[in-house]
């Protein structure tokens, strides 16, 4: 929390996006006894899942087990994830007239996951953060118009060209009823929330201003300002500073740009996250080592900086390199010397 704030810091915080995941051996075992949705809809499973990770990891930071697209269904689509072909959303988004589908999310349809942040939040140790998440209009646009993920994101910039009224009206919508998840999120417990934009790496400088950068600005500005915001995505480098004049107190870095490179483009006097590449840690413990020297020289002792990888845990990582990266984090942030 003192480094989403800019405050020095004795250790570099440290925690990484799908900390609670399929490289672990507990939740893999889980997984297989309990649908994926079920899990995510289950209070006391999500505080266990979630605790555990932190606490066997040693990070500095709890990020709440979810998804993303746990908002789909209250806006009024069907969610499934097959095996090995991911979400999957029905019926998509296609046409202007499929906006009529579209509900406002009821104030309960999320009860489960407050309900999870609270729990969550009462068995966690009272100095560890607990961080909340949501997708940003652009990212859940293209799940809704696409109906799962995709390559080349074809579906979603052919409806944002050819009818821009359609494309502003589903990101008003977006925006607005993701910012109520966000808040009743914030109102829950979560002491800090990160804003997904996964997907918004697949546009130019010029479309993500024209076509995200103004929702992205009303989803922030809708948020209690007092509540770090975490503001990342993928394949963003030529896109770096648009995203920081969108909002957010601190930037997520993916690997794609160096991060001494990006924090001094979206300037000092916001905070960074990142950014080592998740198959780094598929390495030895030396290159490892050497990678987080290399991040931590970069980040130059300044305050705000964040560790975290540029991009999820993947799935097959080993767990005790998991474990090497964030010891190798916090004992070499502690002895600046060394770098």
């Amino acid at each position: 929390m003192k480094a989403c704030r800019r405050e020095p810091v004795d250790t570099t915080p440290v925690w990484l996006m799908r900390q609670a995941g399929r490289y672990m051996k507990e939740y893999r075992e889980l997984r297989a006894r309990v649908p994926f949705l079920d899990l995510c809809k289950s209070p006391d499973l999500v505080a266990e899942v979630t605790v555990s990770a932190a606490e066997k990891l040693g990070v500095d930071a709890a990020i709440l087990f979810a998804d993303l697209l746990l908002i789909v269904e209250p806006l009024g689509f069907e969610l499934e994830y097959e095996k090995g072909e991911g979400p999957q959303v029905r019926p998509a988004i296609r046409r202007a007239p499929d906006l009529d589908r579209l509900r406002e999310v009821e104030p309960d349809a999320f009860g489960y996951v407050f309900e999870g942040i609270r729990r969550t939040r009462a068995a966690l140790k009272p100095e560890l953060p607990l961080l909340g998440f949501a997708a940003a209009p652009f990212t859940l646009a293209s799940y809704l118009i696409e109906g799962g993920g995709s390559r080349s994101y074809t579906r979603t910039k052919a409806f944002m060209y050819s009818d821009p009224g359609a494309w502003r009206a589903l990101m008003e919508h977006l925006a607005r009823n993701l910012a109520a998840y966000v808040r009743g999120q914030i109102e829950a417990g979560v002491q800090a929330v990160q804003i997904f934009d996964t997907w918004v790496g697949c546009l130019g400088p010029a479309d993500y201003r024209e076509f995200v950068l103004p929702w992205s600005r009303a989803l922030f500005e809708a948020l209690p300002r007092e509540i770090p915001l975490i503001h990342f995505g993928t394949g963003t480098g030529t896109l770096l500073e648009s995203m920081r004049e969108a909002g957010g107190s601190v930037i997520g870095i993916d690997f794609h740009v160096e991060l001494g490179e990006a924090w001094r483009r979206v300037g000092y006097d916001v905070a960074v996250q990142g950014n080592l590449d998740p198959s780094v840690l598929f390495a030895d413990r030396e290159v490892i080592r050497s990678r987080v020297e290399r991040i931590l020289h970069q980040a130059g002792g300044r305050p705000g900086h964040i560790f975290n990888l540029g991009h999820g845990i993947l799935p097959d990582t080993p767990y005790d390199n998991v474990a090497a990266l964030i010891d190798a984090v916090h004992e070499l942030s502690c002895h600046p010397a060394t770098l």
